[in-house]
């Protein structure tokens, strides 16, 4: 059997699988989302339980462990992100799109599993931090890598026709390990005392995670490979001077639409949490409340935005996110700053989610359709790190600044003009997706 045999539609008409290829093709998209799910899981336990393992790791009697807890997270969440999208994306466009997730899922439960089991800093010192960090950075090149390669996978893989909705899932299964981690803590934080949490109980999600890596592994070592033995050895592939060189306006064309989706999906995600109760004055308990019911059904319209791009075109998704983000974010969070009923917070978060939702649903696809298959995954992968840590990653850190300073609302300014120029860099998305029309 060929390295595509098993992921191509029969010969005939394009677009017409027979039940036997729907059928593995539809796996294929559930092992790869469960993987996705796993990574982003253990990814977000870190930071719910934190809280609870930070005294363990980090004791402030000690300059040298609060040094290091400051480089973990930098670390982490900036700096191996943009690695980890290169290295994955040049081992999937070289060696397969099997190896490169086979690869990063293994990672990811290693650091997981070394978290889970590591003495305290009352046991070995500062090894203990300088061990945890070595764990994080694992997670953070593993989570670096993933988003780049899954997204080119689910691409390939989806079914003609409906590849906005399949590739959908990928945000489904982000946004579901984000809450999966919540359920986790918020059960044990019912089972358990907080000083039994601090204790022990802390590990307990970075087993499950571990395990449920275990399982995402084997789903993913049955998955058939989407590239061709000839894509993998060409001259080219995975290259940076490749990228550059053939394809450096699609690069600079996915960086510069992801900075302001990534700049908009944390500012309404991880961030909308904080401003709910620094900006709006509501209580920690009602703001988690919230936002974990915004976030159900931001995951639940994933899925129905993804087919809607499938109807109207990727190019009009991304053109009407634009000009919505841009009209609408500044309304929206100004409104957010007085209100006082939880109801009408929760209808105005999901209102911005929607808008947000133009993009993510499709955000691995419409980047993919931009580059051939022998450097698809390090344009997606790295493309998407650069614009995520730098725009994404510095939302929550600009925000609280300009609110420290007295200027506040010039950050929802930042966002908004950050849309206006994803709506510019929107009009020169190709009109039909040339690139993966070709490759079945």
């Amino acid at each position: 059997m060929s390295s595509t045999a098993a992921v191509n539609p029969p010969s005939g008409v394009a677009g017409v699988y027979t039940f036997e290829e729907k059928r593995k093709r539809i796996f294929a998209i559930v092992a790869a989302s469960s993987g996705n799910l796993v990574e982003w899981f253990d990814f977000y336990v870190y930071a719910f339980c934190a809280i609870y393992f930070a005294p363990a790791f980090f004791p402030k009697s000690d300059p040298t462990a609060q040094l290091l807890n400051t480089a973990g997270v930098f670390a982490a969440g900036f700096l191996m992100r943009p690695i980890g999208g290169w290295l994955f994306g040049r081992v999937a466009d070289r060696s397969g799109r099997k190896t490169s997730m086979v690869i990063s899922v293994v990672m990811m439960c290693a650091g997981s599993l070394l978290i889970a089991c590591l003495p305290t800093y009352a046991t070995i010192g500062a090894w203990a931090p300088a061990l945890l960090l070595l764990a994080r950075l694992f997670q953070g090149l593993s989570v670096g890598g993933e988003y780049g390669t899954t997204a080119t996978y689910m691409s390939e893989v989806a079914l003609k026709g409906q590849r906005g909705f399949f590739s959908s899932f990928q945000y489904v299964t982000l946004i579901g390990g984000q809450l999966l981690a919540v359920l986790v803590v918020v059960i044990l934080q019912q089972l358990l005392d907080e000083a039994e949490l601090k204790a022990w109980g802390w590990r307990i999600p970075f087993v499950i995670g571990a395990i449920t890596a275990v399982v995402a592994l084997l789903l993913r070592r049955t998955l058939h490979e989407t590239t061709t033995a000839a894509s993998r050895a060409s001259k080219g592939a995975g290259t940076m001077a490749e990228l550059f060189k053939n394809h450096k306006a699609a690069f600079f064309t996915v960086l510069g639409y992801t900075a302001g989706g990534s700049l908009i999906f944390y500012t309404f995600t991880t961030y909308m949490q904080k401003y709910l109760v620094n900006s709006a004055h509501m209580s920690i308990k009602t703001a988690s409340n919230i936002m974990t019911g915004c976030l159900f059904l931001y995951m639940c319209m994933q899925p129905l935005f993804g087919a809607l791009s499938d109807r109207i075109g990727r190019r009009n998704n991304m053109l009407i996110f634009g000009v919505l983000g841009a009209l609408c974010t500044v309304p929206i969070l100004t409104t957010l700053q007085g209100v006082t009923s939880p109801g009408i917070a929760f209808v105005l978060i999901t209102l911005a989610l929607a808008i947000v939702s133009f993009y993510t649903s499709i955000s691995g696809i419409v980047k993919a359709e931009m580059f051939p298959p022998e450097i698809r995954a390090l344009g997606v992968g790295l493309a998407y790190a650069v614009g995520n840590a730098i725009f994404g990653g510095s939302a929550e850190y600009v925000a609280l600044y300009l609110k420290g300073v007295g200027h506040e609302p010039a950050f929802y300014w930042y966002v908004s003009a950050m849309m206006v120029v994803a709506f510019l860099v929107s009009l020169r998305l190709p009109r039909h997706a040339s690139y993966l029309h070709n490759d079945h």
